[in-house]
């Protein structure tokens, strides 16, 4: 196990494309009395972003309609919400995820430890430089004045940038950084916060994979354990999401659908955000590895939790079982 997998999405870019007949069949879809939903599932739901947004430039060209605003226009509840994630390009869509988690009263913790902390530097450095852009106000800057702590550092950390890129691999230092964290935390009465967010918010994943190992070789116990003893709250929730992640993004993402679905009720912004977030990244290998957890698929219980329009887009995007 480890942070190093072959990324296998469920939605691939057509084979055959042509942004102008897809355009033509969206106009048709919506136009006169009634919306044609199913046709905006089978034509959003079988091309990659990058050609939705071809798609969504032809529908301006030829036509001379915004796509995003007709398909408000017409469309609503969750399954807008869907079909809105799905023309966002994804790094606006995960930023437009964070702000929302910010905005207004409270704050969505639970969001902002799943998209930063399973970010690798580039995406990171991408991720921040477009929040500023749409919301005219630096990340760090937001995500500090909504957090505050251990926990507050740590994102600060994450999102200035500091993570060493995956090719940056040092075992001997790991050695030391395994001691440090033992010496930080299960070594000493109390616990330095301090070293467990520097080193884990600026490690590459691969180097964090290898301290991890050489802390259960120092200690006998999983890093996994160490952090349940010392830590708690929200910082451990984000620690933990890093640990998750260095060992095994998707079974990070399906334990986050599974809980989005277990119980009374449904977060379905947790379940809508993953599965467009994750569907042309890696949402084949969260399948598989849901299915292996919790011994049914995540199509199944994904049929069981939603209903119409909402419940066929999902289902198109996850694909067969």
């Amino acid at each position: 196990m480890s942070w190093y997998y072959v990324p296998k999405p469920t939605v691939y870019p057509a084979e055959v494309f042509n942004p102008s007949e897809d355009a033509a069949a969206l106009r048709k879809a919506m136009k006169g009395f009634g919306t044609n939903e199913q046709a905006i599932i089978d034509i959003l739901c079988s091309h990659s972003n990058q050609q939705r947004q071809q798609i969504s430039e032809a529908f301006q060209r030829d036509l001379g309609r915004d796509l995003l605003k007709d398909l408000k226009s017409e469309l609503s509840g969750k399954f807008e919400d869907v079909i809105v994630g799905l023309m966002m390009p994804p790094v606006n869509y995960l930023c437009k995820q964070l702000y929302k988690a910010m905005d207004g009263i409270g704050t969505d913790e639970q969001t902002l430890i799943e998209i930063l902390c399973s970010q690798d530097n580039e995406q990171m450095h991408q991720i921040a430089y477009t929040y500023e852009e749409m919301y005219n106000r630096p990340l760090a800057e937001h995500v500090c004045s909504e957090t505050s702590g251990s926990f507050r550092r740590l994102l600060t950390l994450i999102i200035t940038g500091t993570r060493e890129a995956n090719e940056m691999c040092n075992p001997e230092l790991a050695v030391e950084q395994a001691k440090s964290l033992y010496n930080a935390g299960e070594g000493k009465w109390g616990t330095d916060e301090a070293t467990f967010y520097k080193i884990l918010a600026h490690a590459s994943f691969a180097q964090l994979e290898i301290v991890f190992e050489e802390y259960k070789k120092l200690t006998g116990r999983t890093i996994e354990q160490a952090l349940k003893a010392e830590v708690s709250g929200d910082f451990y929730e984000a620690l933990s999401a890093i640990v998750e992640c260095v060992q095994m993004a998707p079974h990070f993402f399906a334990k986050k659908l599974f809980l989005a679905m277990d119980g009374l009720g449904t977060d379905d912004k947790t379940l809508i955000r993953i599965i467009i977030s994750r569907a042309e990244i890696d949402l084949q290998n969260i399948k598989d590895e849901f299915e292996q957890m919790y011994n049914k698929t995540l199509l199944s219980m994904v049929k069981n939790e939603t209903s119409g329009d909402y419940k066929r887009v999902l289902c198109a995007l996850i694909g067969g079982a």
